[in-house]
């Protein structure tokens, strides 16, 4: 039996009669006549009660009708979420997010963008340091992340840069610090610091101590480590140390911290979606493809208001 034999049954079984039946599956009477003759065959009962003009669903049929509709519907809608899923339209979508990133505007609006043009797509967020979602993302137990710079990256890594964050100091409010009009590396001197673990990221903790070096703070006073954003900025609520952070700390600084500028801190950190080259996923595909759309609007966008507030002071 096939689906065909199916579909052809349940139109005659619609129509009661053979003649509309081949014209609404748009096929020859006499070959219709044939497959349900093939079918009843095959079943080894008829279906249908032969009358001088069409045909009627007998007791058999009639329970054999239901059951073809349901039949029909269940492989129609298989085959709806298998095309859902091979356009990137339905699945589910594993994304690590490292605490430092997640506070920009693009990782937001990109999972809002998500949920508005695939309802259909479950997303698994994880928050995981960029060295542990590089990991993950090697070894298939993630899909993509949002990370701060790790370079360099694997060569089975692909990764597109949306981001380059201005590192700003965090301090306690009250702080002394926050009473001086400019503040130098060489002014945090002997001052207390709360300090990521350099194998968190090996390049950017160098670039910082180098960049450090050159400002007149060759050694900064390191009085605890903590991997992540958060803890760091609990540390310095709690008047333990200073710490670095990236500028988009600003948009939820927590109560009792102030963030200032450091002029000679020239290091940023680069933010990055990050994939494995050969996951030929369509959904992670697809994703990929509206996060860089969205990352280039953004910067037309930031453009255009850069160059209006120039000319609003020209």
């Amino acid at each position: 039996m096939e689906l065909r034999h199916l579909r052809y049954f349940v139109a005659v079984g619609e129509e009661q009669h053979y003649g509309r039946a081949a014209e609404r599956l748009h096929v020859a009477q006499p070959a219709l006549s044939r497959q349900i003759q093939d079918l009843e065959k095959e079943m080894g009962f008829v279906l249908f009660d032969r009358l001088p003009r069409g045909v009627r669903l007998n007791a058999a049929g009639k329970l054999f009708l239901s059951d073809a509709r349901r039949i029909l519907q269940d492989v129609d809608q298989a085959k709806l979420r298998a095309e859902r899923m091979a356009h990137g339209k339905a699945g589910t979508l594993r994304i690590g997010i490292a605490t430092a990133v997640s506070w920009h505007g693009l990782v937001v609006d990109s999972f809002r963008e998500l949920r508005r043009w695939q309802p259909g797509v479950e997303l698994e967020l994880r928050h995981l340091l960029s060295v542990d979602q590089v990991e993950a993302i090697l070894s298939g137990r993630l899909d993509a992340g949002f990370a701060a710079s790790l370079t360099p990256w694997p060569k089975d890594l692909a990764h597109w840069e949306f981001a380059q964050e201005r590192m700003v100091l965090a301090v306690p409010k009250g702080h002394a610090l926050t009473k001086r009009k400019t503040i130098r590396l060489r002014d945090l001197r002997n001052l207390p610091f709360v300090w990521f673990p350099r194998w968190v990221n090996p390049v950017f903790y160098d670039r910082m101590m180098q960049a450090c070096a050159r400002g007149g703070l060759s050694a900064p006073r390191i009085v605890q480590e903590a991997p992540d954003r958060d803890t760091n900025l609990g540390l310095v609520q709690c008047r333990i140390g200073l710490s670095w952070q990236p500028e988009t700390v600003r948009l939820h600084c927590p109560r009792g911290i102030a963030l200032l500028p450091v002029v000679d801190m020239d290091v940023r950190l680069p933010f990055n979606l990050i994939w494995k080259k050969d996951n030929s996923s369509p959904l992670l595909q697809r994703f990929v493809a509206q996060v860089e759309a969205l990352g280039r609007k953004k910067s037309v966008r930031a453009d255009g208001i850069k160059k209006q507030q120039t000319g609003n002071r020209v």
